[in-house]
């Protein structure tokens, strides 16, 4: 008897470890099971933005001869662009008038190779006109041309149109677009009977600012200064665990 007695103590003890190694190992499974239950969605978010800041830039050129002449014409040119300007309603200090450079051009041989005579000078100037009235900036790139008609060689350039709170816009639209992400992942849980566990990893796409209703987009995210009415889009995919 006393043999079985001592029989038994160990088997009882062996028995126990054995059924709690299967309850451990049961619920540890269970645990991995579910951490590896993940769902993945792609949220969205876009906001229209009004471009508040204008920039319209140009150049006013001269050819002559010798370098002075040509220098004396830009001189003489700009204030005429500075006159139109004001007369258009720009105070002096939107306006930024850069330095006046100028280079030689030389004449070329008649077998093609460039010579050391100088055939005449290039003499340009820039200058830049910022407004947060974007729509006289936009009137101003119609009309600066006009100034051709008073002896002016005059280069102007596609104006930009810019939002200047751009980078708290951006926070903003990629919040959303997070949470776009949760509430569909959400559903997506509701709808196969399971509840949403918590965020396993994310990922935020390249921000897209691009014209009204256009859908040209690129990997490397589109920043538009061509027009006035923009939209900005942003994507993030996130996974989440499901229980």
């Amino acid at each position: 008897m006393n043999e079985k007695n001592n029989l038994l103590i160990p088997l009882s003890i062996l028995s126990a470890a054995i059924l709690l190694s299967v309850i451990i190992f049961s619920f540890v499974w269970k645990s991995t099971k579910n951490a590896d239950q993940t769902i993945t969605v792609t949220g969205s978010a876009k906001k229209a933005l009004v471009s508040d800041l204008g920039i319209q830039r140009g150049t006013i050129q001269a050819v002559a001869g010798d370098r002075r002449s040509a220098y004396q014409i830009v001189s003489q040119q700009m204030p005429i662009v500075i006159n139109y300007l004001e007369e258009n309603g720009f105070k002096k200090e939107q306006i930024e008038i850069f330095g006046i450079n100028g280079y030689p051009v030389y004449e070329i041989s008649q077998q093609g190779y460039q010579t050391s005579r100088v055939s005449y000078y290039i003499y340009n100037q820039r200058f830049e006109i910022k407004s947060a009235d974007v729509a006289k900036i936009k009137e101003l790139s119609l009309s600066l041309s006009s100034l051709v008609e008073k002896g002016l060689d005059i280069n102007v350039e596609i104006p930009e149109y810019l939002y200047t709170k751009i980078d708290d816009m951006k926070i903003e639209i990629q919040a959303e677009a997070s949470k776009n992400a949760m509430d569909r992942a959400g559903s997506i849980a509701v709808a196969t009977g399971r509840s949403l566990g918590p965020l396993r990893n994310a990922r935020m796409g390249v921000i897209q600012i691009t014209p009204v209703n256009s859908n040209v987009i690129s990997d490397y995210g589109m920043n538009d200064y061509t027009s006035i009415e923009k939209e900005i889009t942003a994507v993030v995919s996130a996974s989440f665990e499901i229980d």
